[in-house]
């Protein structure tokens, strides 16, 4: 069963010089999505553990955080001891078992993503996904905003709606990466249930109209 629509902006379209107005221009918002890129996994520098503590403390919508950054074992329980919501690991970065990322950021209060890259097979992290409360499947490389949807994604969105509708995985399916009026409807049919728009919400004239548009294309592609 479908739990959203939800959907979470991101903050990578944001106005940089201005965090907090932009938070709360997004009120009308379910995540606010939070990229930290180190340079290293990606090849972009974004924000960090202290600039997510200040946005915290003034942002009216739950940050959604997503971690592009080597050693996320080392990083991830911060964010969520800071206040996440929601805080995602990639599988390609975690040196170790991911699901002992997912159990330290459960126990410090936060749900726990694990993000795939658009060439990484979901299979092999069925058993690992057990553990986990957010799928997030990239359908752009991470790394910069503003890309192209990858639409060779959806099968493997496709394939995780049908493990949560049978029951194998209880978990949000999230997609991040060139969502907008025009594709968030193919993400949705195919079984996303969160959906990280960037320039779709913060170049929109009425951000808080495109949210509201957003979501009522995804729900209903989504009844259909």
């Amino acid at each position: 069963m479908h739990r959203g629509p939800l959907i979470a902006p991101s903050l990578l379209s944001a106005d940089f010089a201005r965090l907090a107005e932009e938070a709360h221009r997004v009120a009308g918002a379910d995540w606010l999505h939070f990229d930290v890129m180190d340079a290293h996994f990606v090849p972009n520098l974004t924000f960090g553990l202290p600039v997510m503590q200040a946005l915290q403390e003034v942002t009216p919508v739950p940050l959604d955080c997503h971690l592009m950054i080597e050693e996320p074992e080392r990083w991830a329980p911060g964010y969520a001891e800071a206040g996440a919501r929601n805080v995602t690991v990639h599988a390609e970065a975690c040196t170790g078992d991911p699901r002992a990322v997912a159990r330290d950021l459960r126990a410090a209060g936060a749900l726990a993503g694990l993000a795939l890259k658009p060439e990484t097979s979901l299979d092999h992290y069925l058993d690992v996904l057990q553990e986990f409360d957010t799928l997030l499947i990239m359908t752009v490389e991470p790394g910069f905003g503003g890309q192209d949807f990858i639409a060779e994604a959806l099968p493997k969105v496709r394939r995780a709606r049908e493990l949560v509708d049978s029951g194998h995985l209880t978990l949000f399916i999230e997609v991040d990466g060139g969502i907008n009026a025009d594709t968030i409807e193919q993400a949705a049919e195919a079984g996303a249930d969160v959906f990280v728009a960037g320039s779709a919400v913060y170049g929109a004239d009425d951000p808080t109209r495109a949210i509201a548009a957003l979501r009522a294309q995804a729900g209903a592609a989504m009844r259909g």
